[in-house]
């Protein structure tokens, strides 16, 4: 079988390392945006370039983390018929409904690369900013939540230190998966409370403001890229980046949520 790697553009040393940024405006499914992602972070690797990417989910999709074990849904009627995709980032199940999505890929040569707290504040903090600008006020976590019994199965009900919250709502939650060097990070900003998950109010409901959902994108597209200190370049997509893709997404994206075993997992992992 070829490389499938062998397709992607090679870095060139001479030219100094850019920032991409990728806003799509089509939904895709679940395991089409986590093969994107990991694409992403593969090409990364070759390139040097640091890639920023925001994006929708075609319909309620269930995320579970690298680690965890697939669920019993049955007590759980507005759950257990949805889609189901396994990240490569680590953490509990996402319910990714009505929320805005980021993922943010660098390359070893990165300054944020080695130091990974700080990459979740750097992006974590330039998306406060953003929504203070559309009059949503929201914060840094700051303290971790103790769960006595075991943590929730959905990561919104978990608690972390670097969590954006809204009141005392989590609002935005990001894992992290590193690779040779290179780091994916990835987020989900809850828009609106999916009827999955009524528990789990957006920043509609939290807020009282419905801005104009493509405007706030762009928005968090312009003021994270910012604050990742290489020069943003609009971009898109390379038909390489979508082959690699594909091949994930038939690999193991693609209702293979035991990808991440042993006897299955083909990742090139540090």
């Amino acid at each position: 079988m070829s490389n499938p790697l062998g397709n992607l553009q090679a870095s060139n040393a001479d030219r100094e390392p850019k920032l991409r940024t990728i806003f799509e405006t089509v939904p895709r499914s679940g395991p089409w945006n986590m093969a994107i992602d990991e694409a992403l972070l593969e090409n990364s690797l070759l390139t040097g370039d640091a890639v920023l990417r925001w994006y929708r989910w075609e319909s309620p999709t269930l995320s579970l983390g690298y680690f965890q074990e697939p669920p019993d849904l049955q007590a759980q009627p507005l759950l257990r018929e949805l889609p189901l995709v396994r990240r490569l980032s680590g953490g509990g199940a996402i319910l990714h409904d009505q929320e805005w999505t980021y993922s943010c890929v660098l390359p070893p040569s990165h300054p944020l690369t080695n130091r990974p707290h700080d990459l979740y504040l750097v992006v974590h903090k330039a998306i406060i900013q953003t929504l203070s600008n559309f009059r949503m006020q929201t914060r840094l976590r700051g303290e971790s939540l103790n769960f006595a019994a075991g943590e929730p199965f959905l990561c919104f009900l978990r608690g972390d230190p670097c969590d954006v919250l809204h009141g005392p709502h989590k609002v935005l939650g990001s894992a992290q998966r590193r690779r040779r060097g290179a780091v994916l990070q990835h987020g989900s900003l809850i828009l609106r409370a999916s009827r999955c998950a009524p528990e789990i109010p957006g920043l509609r409901e939290l807020s009282g403001i419905s801005p104009d959902e493509m405007e706030l994108g762009r928005a968090l597209e312009a003021t994270v890229a910012r604050s990742l200190e290489f020069p943003p370049v609009p971009d898109e997509l390379s038909p390489a980046e979508l082959s690699l893709a594909e091949t994930f997404l038939q690999t193991r994206y693609a209702g293979k949520i035991d990808w991440n075993r042993p006897a299955f997992d083909s990742s090139r992992s540090s």
